[in-house]
C-alpha cells in the first residue's frame, strides 16, 4: 500500500472512480490545468481531458445548478466549491433542489452528485476562508454530510460519496490535507458511509469528534492516560446519516461523553450529539456531557490558535467529566 497524505488520498480517489466509470465528471473553480487552489485535483485534467476535468466561472450557484443538471441526465458528477465559506450562494440549489429531488418526484429521480470543498480552520485563512458550516446541511433531509480524517478514509468515503445515488456534501478538512500520513490501498475500495471509526480504545471517557478534531482528540487521549484515564475515541466520519446506535452504544460504555468540533458551540453539531444521548440513554450517564468548540464568534484570523480547540481544552473537558 502506498503511504499518502489526505490530499493525495483524495486525488487518488478521484481517478480510481473516474478510470472505473466513464459517467464521472469533475468541475469547479480552477480545478482543471492549474490543479486547484490546494492542488487536489492536481494531473486529473492532464490524464481524462478538458471534457471531463474543467474550469467554471466564479459562480456558485451555477457550479451547483449545473452539477444537478448532470445527475438528473446520467453524469456522477464532482462539484467542487474552493473555499466552503463561498458554498452559500449555491446554498438553495443544494438545499432545496438536490437535496428533495428523490422526494419531490417520488424517486423517479435522484440525484448522484457530490459537492466537495474544502472547511475549518488550521490555515491561518482568517474570516473568509476557515469557517465551518457543518452544521447548516445536517438540517437537511435527503442530503449526505461526510467529513474524513485520514487518508484511507478519505479516499474510501469520497469513492462511496461518488457511487452514492444521492446527494452528498463532502467536507475536507483543510488542516489535514498535508499534516497527516497513511496506508493507503491501490486501486478501487470503498469505506459505508453509516460507519463510526474507533480511534481509541478506552473504558473511562468517551470522546466524540470529526475531521481536523480527531488527531487533536487522540493526542489529548494519550496525555489523559499518562494519568490513569482511559479514553474512547470516536471519529464519526459521516455525520449525516449519523450512527445513532453506535453513538448510544460508545456512550453508554462510559458514561462520560465529550464532543469536540472547531464549528461555533450554539447550534453547533454537539448539540445533536447531546440531545440524542440525553433522550435515549441518560440513566447510563455519570457527568454532564461537555462540549469543546470554537467560540460563538466569527472566526479571528491573529487569535486562531485562540478560536481552535486544542488538546489542552480537550483534556480538560476529559478531566472534568471523569472527576464529576
Amino acid at each position: 500500500m502506498a503511504n499518502l497524505t489526505l490530499l493525495q488520498a483524495l486525488n487518488d480517489g478521484m481517478k480510481t472512480a473516474m478510470r472505473q466509470d466513464d459517467s464521472v465528471v469533475l468541475f469547479g473553480e480552477d480545478v482543471g490545468l492549474r490543479g486547484g487552489v490546494f492542488l487536489t485535483t492536481e494531473g486529473i485534467q492532464q490524464e481524462f481531458g478538458s471534457e471531463r476535468c474543467f474550469d467554471t466561472p466564479l459562480s456558485e450557484d451555477g457550479i451547483v445548478g449545473a452539477a444537478i443538471g448532470m445527475a438528473m441526465n446520467g453524469l456522477r458528477p464532482i462539484a467542487e466549491i474552493q473555499f466552503q465559506d463561498f458554498i452559500f450562494p449555491g446554498f438553495d440549489q443544494i438545499v432545496s433542489e438536490a437535496a428533495k429531488l428523490r422526494y419531490r418526484s417520488g424517486s423517479q429521480y435522484t440525484c448522484p452528485l457530490v459537492i466537495r470543498t474544502p472547511y475549518g480552520g488550521g490555515i491561518r485563512g482568517g474570516l473568509y476562508h476557515s469557517q465551518s458550516g457543518e452544521a447548516y446541511f445536517c438540517h437537511t433531509a435527503g442530503l449526505k454530510v461526510v467529513i474524513p480524517s485520514t487518508p484511507h478514509d478519505a479516499k474510501g468515503l469520497l469513492i462511496a460519496s461518488i457511487e452514492d445515488p444521492d446527494p452528498v456534501l463532502f467536507l475536507e478538512p483543510k488542516a489535514l490535507y498535508r499534516s497527516v500520513k497513511g496506508e493507503v490501498p491501490e486501486g478501487h475500495y470503498t469505506v459505508d458511509l453509516t460507519t463510526i471509526r474507533e480511534v481509541r480504545p478506552g473504558k473511562d471517557v468517551t470522546v466524540f469528534c470529526y475531521g481536523a478534531m480527531v488527531p487533536i482528540a487522540a493526542k489529548a487521549a494519550e496525555q489523559a492516560a499518562e494519568k490513569g484515564i482511559e479514553v474512547n475515541v470516536l471519529d464519526l466520519r459521516t455525520l449525516l446519516p449519523l450512527d445513532e446506535d453506535g453513538v448510544l452504544e460508545y456512550a453508554k460504555r462510559t458514561g462520560r461523553v465529550v464532543v469536540v468540533h472547531e464549528a461555533p458551540r450554539f447550534c453547533g453539531f454537539g448539540g445533536e450529539i447531546s440531545a440524542i444521548i440525553a433522550e435515549n440513554a441518560i440513566e447510563y450517564m455519570e457527568a454532564p456531557i461537555a462540549r469543546v468548540t470554537g467560540f460563538d464568534t466569527p472566526f479571528p484570523n491573529t487569535l486562531e490558535h485562540h478560536y481552535l480547540p486544542d488538546d489542552r481544552r480537550v483534556l480538560d473537558a476529559i478531566e472534568h467529566v471523569h472527576a464529576f
